[in-house]
């Protein structure tokens, strides 16, 4: 079985917190699970308000061709008008190993 991690970080832009964040993205999160390869996700923040965002894929692929396409298939969603784009920091790996509590 192989998964991969995708990793972004961001900064708000002025005026959003990750309350606001995380209500705008209902569009994003059905958008997501549409997608092949998509398994789950998680929102945090940093100490410093910036936004951790992962997913788990199927496969790095699946998340390249997702992230490829998402711009484009969901540009009219409220989240991208709150990131600011200048600090987006994007990364995606296979996992070489999991470890799963209980398992």
């Amino acid at each position: 079985m192989t998964e991969a991690i995708e990793i972004t970080t961001f900064k708000l832009v002025a005026g959003h917190d990750a309350a606001d964040f995380v209500a705008a993205n209902a569009d994003i999160g059905a958008w997501l699970d549409r997608q092949p390869g998509f398994r789950s996700r998680r929102i945090a923040e940093m100490d410093d308000g910036s936004i951790v965002h992962m997913l788990i894929w199927d496969s790095a692929e699946e998340g390249e061709d997702a992230a490829a396409r998402i711009i484009g298939e969901t540009g009219q969603s409220p989240v991208h008008a709150m990131i600011d784009h200048r600090t987006v920091s994007w990364r995606i790996a296979e996992v070489r190993r999991a470890v799963v509590h209980g398992q």
